[in-house]
């Protein structure tokens, strides 16, 4: 089951309290299936800003085409260091919550990287082995446009977790567009996970890799997300990814 509804939400400028989640629970749902949903984790007036700037070309330090490189159709833009005040609040706070969760998971996967309390010093690693590109992202898709399945993988500094804030409406702004997951397990078929979400909710999930316990021990399981094609309007989303890019 999905953690307890987050009553934590966020005004344009305003980082969340982070305090009222269940994060006992949602790590038992992240180890259950690989991702879990922050419900409202953003105000509706905090959405429409985020989403408005995707225009202001002086937050962002690249544009991608995703039909040019293969990628899916669609585009999105990656901000420039410094990172809108949000974004920088909401990638420094969710951090330390997730660096427990990821520590037990290499620890359960025999990684000796372990990940330090503040996201600074994981940066800072990051920095010095030449990952110094910043890599939050505002997505937005169209008509016909899909995100093929993927990981985002950017260097040998990987932290095993990163998080996607729909800020577009459902039915509303947009049909179709679902978040998808997709879990690859030794000698099996890939397994689907479509992740419902409203506006303003955030899913965390998977980057890469993730433990499962098996009759014979834990073993590792390849996770891919994408976003099923959308069938009408317009869909924008934040992603908050927490190792920098080479």
């Amino acid at each position: 089951m999905p953690p307890s509804t987050a009553t934590a939400r966020a005004s344009a400028g305003h980082p969340p309290n982070l305090d009222g989640i269940d994060w006992h629970a949602l790590e038992d749902t992240l180890n259950d299936v690989g991702s879990a949903v922050l419900p409202g984790l953003l105000t509706r007036d905090a959405c429409g800003a985020l989403a408005a700037r995707y225009a202001h070309d002086g937050l962002y330090r690249s544009r991608v085409v995703m039909e040019r490189h293969g990628f899916g159709r669609g585009e999105y833009r990656y901000f420039a260091y410094p990172l809108p005040g949000l974004i920088a609040a909401l990638r420094a706070a969710l951090y330390p919550r997730l660096a427990v969760i990821a520590n037990r998971w290499n620890d359960a996967l025999a990684i000796d990287a372990r990940f330090p309390p503040a996201h600074a010093d994981f940066l800072r690693r990051c920095h010095d082995a030449g990952q110094v590109r910043p890599t939050p992202l505002i997505l937005r898709y169209g008509p016909g446009d899909y995100n093929c399945l993927h990981q985002d993988l950017y260097g040998e500094h990987v932290f095993p977790l990163q998080v996607a804030i729909l800020l577009s409406e459902p039915g509303v702004d947009f049909t179709g567009g679902e978040f998808v997951m997709t879990e690859q397990r030794p000698r099996m078929q890939s397994r689907p996970e479509v992740v419902p979400l409203r506006q303003g909710d955030a899913v965390i999930f998977a980057v890469h890799h993730r433990p499962v316990q098996g009759t014979r021990g834990v073993y590792r399981v390849t996770m891919r997300h994408g976003v099923s094609r959308v069938r009408s309007g317009q869909r924008h989303t934040i992603g908050i990814i927490f190792h920098d890019a080479l």
